[in-house]
């Protein structure tokens, strides 16, 4: 699905919202029907809240659909909500945090399983910057956005072995020929600071 930068900025704001409500007034918002006939299309989304402290941020909250099973803007303000409150690493977001936090929307394409003859095939496979990893294994699956290995300078291996790691399996299970993964790419718009209007599209 392709995303341009005022429909970015729309979700971004809607997702703002839907955080903004629930966290002050305990109510989920409606989907409006004058928005563009693409939000109502199924996609798979993931809001992401950063804390900002000092010129860093930190990771607030981050939950999402991986798969495109609902109507993107019903995707958008379940996930923005999730994220804000559902976090199980962190403590709901409190109404005095909404002033400290910016808001991301990455927009999904879905998931597909990458190939190979050999587990030693998958770092040829990957792009850093471009794909997002998904890791099934026996016991559970774990994701990564495309933009979480820029963020901490990571390499391929380093990328896959996290994503194992967010799985539950040890770092080098993406060397099992039992393990499945999958990658997608991701359209992001992300708030260039707290309480700010502004929108920017993520590269």
């Amino acid at each position: 699905m392709k995303i341009s930068d005022d429909e970015g900025k729309l979700l971004v704001k809607i997702a703002r919202d839907a955080i903004e409500t629930y966290v002050r007034e305990g109510r989920r918002i409606k989907s409006s029907k004058d928005l563009p006939e693409k939000f109502y299309e199924k996609s798979g989304v993931f809001v992401t809240i950063n804390k900002c402290e000092g010129c860093e941020r930190q990771l607030r909250g981050c939950i999402g659909h991986p798969y495109p099973d609902e109507p993107l803007i019903e995707a958008v303000i379940e996930s923005g909500i999730a994220a804000a409150v559902e976090d199980p690493r962190f403590e709901p977001l409190s109404v005095d945090e909404l002033d400290e936090v910016t808001v991301e929307v990455s927009v999904l394409t879905p998931p597909e399983i990458i190939v190979v003859k050999s587990p030693k095939e998958y770092p040829s496979k990957i792009k850093v910057g471009e794909d997002g990893l998904i890791v099934r294994w026996a016991w559970g699956s774990g994701l990564l956005l495309p933009q979480v290995p820029v963020e901490y300078n990571w390499d391929v291996g380093e990328f896959l072995s996290h994503t194992c790691m967010k799985a539950g399996a040890t770092p080098d299970t993406w060397l099992s020929p039992d393990t499945k993964i999958y990658k997608f790419q991701a359209t992001i718009f992300e708030e260039l600071e707290p309480r700010s209007r502004a929108v920017r599209k993520k590269t």
